[in-house]
């Protein structure tokens, strides 16, 4: 993904180079800096983002408040009307974000759901205006639910005994989380997200046979970030 990425920016700074070397050579006049011109600093990174992240709501905001300023310029559409459609807009992708996420589901909250059901331990960490170190050594991990509000946790799981599949439930809410995890484990992200997601910065990725950490995370002004 981070490759399809770097390929997306390349083709745009590719196309940009050629525009502006065309109207330097006089063979094209194309009006690079049109009125409204600077809203495409808001769509192009929103419709990359779309194409190339998971957190796909933050973006798909940014792509519809960049295209209504850019209609908003243009008089295509009043700013009286505009002001009164963003915040609908917004509303509108966060719903169909969440009942997506309602009736899709995922496999790691059936599996939290089987874990409790069991009698498993599920460790519950929170972090409110503070900082909490969470450190599974050579201690058998199931899973865990780490909330951080104007906050951070930090879950260490590289020493931990993981003998099956594991979830972590996180919410960073204008706050971070990390977890570090073991190089022999399997990680599957779900993210329900609004200005915010979730980063895996892992150097080593396990694929194939193993236990699989289901991380499902909520962030609201935050983020959570797999190590």
């Amino acid at each position: 993904m981070k490759r399809f990425n770097n390929v997306m920016w390349g083709a745009v700074l590719v196309v940009a180079g050629v525009l502006f070397a065309l109207n330097a050579l006089e063979i094209t006049n194309i009006d690079i800096f049109f009125e409204g011109w600077w809203t495409l600093l808001i769509i192009v990174p929103s419709f990359i983002g779309l194409l190339t992240t998971k957190e796909k709501t933050a973006n798909a905001i940014g792509l519809s408040v960049g295209v209504m300023l850019l209609l908003g310029v243009r008089d295509i559409i009043s700013f009286d009307m505009l002001w009164k459609l963003i915040l609908p807009v917004i509303i509108i992708l966060i719903g169909i974000k969440l009942i997506y996420a309602g009736i899709v589901g995922n496999r790691g909250t059936e599996i939290l759901r089987r874990i409790k059901e069991n009698g498993g331990r599920v460790k519950n960490v929170a972090a409110v205006f503070s900082g909490a170190v969470v450190n599974f050594e050579e201690e058998e991990f199931t899973g865990a639910e780490l909330n951080a509000v104007f906050g951070s946790v930090k879950c260490d799981l590289r020493n931990a005994v993981i003998n099956q599949d594991c979830v972590i439930n996180g919410s960073a809410i204008f706050g971070g989380i990390d977890v570090l995890v073991p190089q022999d484990i399997n990680v599957k992200i779900y993210s329900n997200s609004v200005f915010g997601g979730v980063e895996d910065k892992r150097t080593y990725r396990m694929k194939g046979d193993g236990p699989t950490l289901y991380i499902n995370a909520t962030c609201m002004f935050g983020g959570v970030d797999i190590k």
